[in-house]
Order: structure tokens, then sequence, then C-alpha cells
């Protein structure tokens, strides 16, 4: 069965930092495509990094700079370093992992449940 489970949330204060981790089992994980995305209550989801299977690295605005997204095809995982934490940060932290084996499949796109970040004094 497919699994995409985030683990690391929790509260931190302004400028301190996080590490977040997502495992994923039960789908080929060095050929997906592994993303981190923020969910606010009340607004859609926003692309905070992204990994793809050769290992080109994205980041969304959000990040700016202060983030390191990385992946470890043996383990199945992928990691998000925060650092510099502000207020802003604050969401649920959800994995995303898509792709495909061949260009006649159909595409996947697994979520895991979130972790909770809460950057605050």
């Amino acid at each position: 069965q497919v699994q995409v489970v985030e683990s690391g949330g929790g509260l931190v204060q302004p400028g301190g930092s996080l590490g977040l981790t997502c495992a994923g089992s039960g789908f080929d994980f060095r050929r997906y495509r592994m993303s981190w995305y923020r969910q606010v209550p009340g607004a859609g989801r926003v692309l905070v990094a992204r990994i793809d299977r050769t290992g080109t690295i994205g980041y969304g605005d959000s990040a700016e700079g202060r983030f390191t997204i990385s992946r470890d095809n043996e383990k199945k995982t992928v990691f998000l370093q925060m650092n510099n934490l502000k207020p802003e940060d604050t969401g649920v932290y959800l994995c995303n992992a898509m792709g495909r084996l061949t260009n006649m499949s159909p595409v996947d796109d697994f979520w895991g449940q979130g972790t909770q970040v809460t950057v605050s004094t």
C-alpha cells in the first residue's frame, strides 16, 4: 500500500530551526518528484520546496533561502531543513509524491496527512 508520512513538526520560536522528514513507501520512490507544501486554514496549498528524481531542486518564495530540501532514495525519505523560522511559516506541512514509471503510465499524486509547524513566541 502507498504511504506518505510526515514527521518532525512542532512548536518553535521565531529564528529557530526545524527539520521535517517525509517517508514514502509502496511506490518507486526514486522516480518520483517529492515536494513540501504548506497549508493554512482558509488558504490553498503553497509550494515550499521540491526535488525531482534527478536531484533538481526548486523553492517557493516562502523559502527565501532559509530552507533546504534533500532526498535519500535508499531510505525513501525526503527532508526539509527549515532555518530562521518566521511566524508566517506556520501551517500544516504536507509531503507530496508525484510521478509515473513510463510515459504510458498514469500520473500518481500521493499526499501525506501533514505535520503541524507553529512558529510563535
